[in-house]
């Protein structure tokens, strides 16, 4: 059985250590409301900087299959049409997070990769479980796929990004894209969720490392599937799918204390052998949520640098 690690004694990096007195290190084991976690969500975004000025940010909705899907589209300060598109999806164990939770993060990349990024809120759970969430951000990917050049993007250049449950749907709109032979020229998954078995060492090594225990991670799949559904799902658990040939080339980001570690890292050996094209990083020291915490953490924007760097070369 593997060694579970104790927060306050292996931590090490200074700045994560300043911010731990504002982390649960009970393990997650304090229940919370949902309303909490979302208020909470909401109050760590300074951890992401001043936020940087854009051209624009204008939020609008586009056509979903439940109703109008919110977005924000971020305009970089840069001249010219049909810039390459970003559709960002943002984390929160598909139950917080929201367009301003991530609002820092997309105006760096518009900026600095040169990009419009698109934000999708897409319905959250446990209110819309899934496959609301999954099918929101995709009906956004393929209204992108068609009107990319209606808001100065061009639809020949399109990526997804998404972090933590974001990156789980970023993974699974790759998926489904392929399967709808829409094309993508990258996807960028930052310590994503890939598997709702619950099947890797480092969700026992770090369990209770904050801010994302093993009993959060847990719970979030709780309120997000029901229970009638097969956590093998390829829609659900990308790192369960059969096939993974053809899909995007892919830039996966994982943190060494985080308890999605092996999730990411076994993503990426299985991307690998199915052929496609993967680069990936490894944080050493690092927790979960820390590619947010640039403003406050240097390897958060060594991150963000690494990111900025892999979508520039891809678009």
């Amino acid at each position: 059985m593997a060694d579970v690690r104790n927060p306050a004694a292996d931590i090490q990096n200074p700045d994560l250590l300043r911010l731990l007195p504002e982390m649960d290190l009970r393990g997650g084991l304090a229940p919370a409301s949902v309303e909490e976690k979302r208020t909470a969500y909401r109050a760590a975004v300074s951890r992401s900087g001043q936020p940087e000025p854009v051209e624009s940010a204008t939020d609008r909705t586009v056509p979903g299959p439940a109703g109008d899907i919110p977005v924000r589209i971020y305009r970089p300060k840069v001249n010219g049409r049909d810039l390459p598109v970003v559709l960002y999806v943002h984390g929160g164990g598909f139950v917080s997070g929201d367009l301003d939770t991530h609002d820092p993060l997309c105006r760096m990349l518009a900026n600095h990769v040169s990009a419009m990024v698109v934000a999708v809120n897409y319905r959250r759970a446990p209110e819309h479980p899934y496959p609301a969430a999954a099918q929101d951000c995709f009906a956004v990917l393929n209204w992108l796929a068609a009107n990319a050049n209606s808001i100065g993007g061009d639809r020949e250049r399109l990526a997804v990004a998404g972090d933590s449950a974001g990156g789980n749907l970023a993974a699974v709109i790759a998926l489904m894209a392929r399967d709808n032979r829409l094309s993508l020229k990258a996807q960028v998954l930052i310590y994503p969720m890939l598997d709702a078995t619950l099947s890797s060492p480092s969700l026992v090594e770090n369990a209770f490392m904050p801010p994302f225990t093993l009993v959060d991670c847990v719970h979030s799949w709780q309120l997000y599937l029901p229970r009638d559904v097969d956590r093998r799902s390829p829609c659900v658990s990308p790192l369960q799918a059969q096939d993974l040939t053809g899909l995007a080339p892919a830039l996966i980001l994982t943190a060494e204390f985080d308890i999605l570690a092996d999730e990411g890292r076994a993503y990426a050996n299985r991307l690998e052998q199915a052929g496609v094209s993967v680069e990936r990083e490894d944080y050493p020291g690092m927790l979960h949520g820390f590619f947010q915490w640039g403003g406050v953490v240097a390897e958060g924007r060594a991150a963000m640098n690494r990111v900025v760097q892999h979508l520039q070369q891809r678009l």
